[in-house]
């Protein structure tokens, strides 16, 4: 069927989307990620100290490598395909040159030279996994720098897994499906879907469990599908009713006196899109 790719940039703190881009099938991770990741420098300014990126083995390439670490500022951490050839060189490497850290656990760190039309000289970092010879197997990473191979292993590289966390929990917004090609048509949906993800988002931690933890399609069912009310106007607010709400105690603590509540943040409550009305909630 035809898909229109999508590319992200999340950050692995917040586990909240930096940026986004599409394109045809024409383009490759290769072709895109450069374009991406100037983007998030944009939106970032990674200007304190180098800001690692995290990716899969699909973004392996010398061309990759090579114009995020000359170009964008950033450092680069990708696993390396699991090829024969690499399997190969892995078991070959000498035990002294491994590093235990603790029961079936080892590393070790090596140069690495991409030999292409884009060479250049990077880290290798590999992870020997089980503690008996027969029972090893192994993992290499590429580094565009040289850092602690135990840190990027056990603790960077695997926020990577934040990324499909977040199309678990957001994908029914309308990213797990384009009703178009047209790419301006769908950069206006998909921006659209990002607008509701954040409000999502800070929903989602006012209310905290058990909703923090429900995806979107549970918490439209659930939630937005369970409220029913009515609009008012009374002088300068807009007063949203609704009725039998789910939890609206919890609901009533964050939204009922709105205005107010903004005003203590030194937020003006009026909203310039609706003409200047504030905008308030009840629960009944």
């Amino acid at each position: 069927m035809k898909m229109a790719q999508t590319f992200w940039v999340l950050d692995a703190d917040t586990h909240q989307p930096v940026c986004f881009t599409t394109g045809t099938a024409a383009c490759n991770v290769s072709q895109v990620t450069p374009d991406l990741l100037r983007l998030a420098k944009d939106i970032l300014q990674p200007i304190t100290g180098p800001t690692l990126v995290v990716a899969d083995s699909e973004h392996f390439s010398s061309e990759l490598l090579h114009s995020v670490h000359q170009e964008t500022g950033f450092d680069l951490l990708i696993p390396l395909p699991n090829r024969a050839n690499y399997r190969r060189r892995w078991e070959s490497i000498p035990e002294e040159q491994f590093q235990r850290h603790w029961a079936g656990y080892a590393t070790a760190k090596l140069p690495f030279e991409m030999h292409s039309s884009t060479p250049g000289q990077y880290f290798e970092l590999v992870q020997r996994n089980a503690e008996r010879p027969e029972d090893w197997f192994f993992k290499g990473f590429i580094s565009t720098t040289d850092r602690d191979e135990v840190d990027a292993l056990t603790r960077d590289f695997p926020q990577r897994w934040h990324v499909e966390e977040f199309f678990n929990a957001n994908q029914a917004l309308g990213w797990n499906r384009a009703g178009t090609m047209n790419l301006n048509i769908r950069y206006g949906q998909m921006t659209m879907a990002l607008i509701a993800q954040a409000v999502i988002h800070q929903l989602r931690g006012r209310l905290g469990e058990p909703y923090s933890t429900w995806n979107a399609e549970h918490l439209a069912n659930d939630l937005f599908h369970a409220l029913e009310g009515d609009v008012r106007v009374t002088d300068d607010t807009i007063i949203v009713t609704y009725y039998n709400a789910p939890d609206a105690d919890r609901l009533r603590s964050h939204y009922e006196g709105l205005p107010e509540k903004l005003r203590q943040e030194h937020i003006r409550p009026e909203v310039p899109w609706l003409y200047g009305y504030q905008l308030d909630f009840r629960f009944r």
